[in-house]
């Protein structure tokens, strides 16, 4: 199984890659507050057919490049 993950596209504007952003919540050890995290991914997609603000399922695969490392899945919303 490879993991998945669930972002939002930031950026779509390189040639057949689009940037996700993924966000993630997680508990303060200490002060047990919700702490927002933040990622960026870089995420090939074949055809550019995911725009601006899709949220979209990313796979992880093999090396495509020096900054991909994933695969957009499918459309979310």
């Amino acid at each position: 199984m490879r993991r998945r993950k669930v972002g939002t596209v930031t950026s779509d504007k390189p040639d057949k890659t689009v940037v996700v952003r993924i966000t993630t919540y997680d508990k303060h050890p200490l002060y047990k507050k919700y702490v927002r995290k933040r990622t960026k991914i870089y995420a090939h997609d074949a055809k550019n057919e995911y725009k601006l603000g899709d949220k979209v399922m990313i796979e992880e695969t093999r090396p495509l490049s020096k900054l991909k490392r994933w695969r957009v899945i499918r459309r979310i919303k």
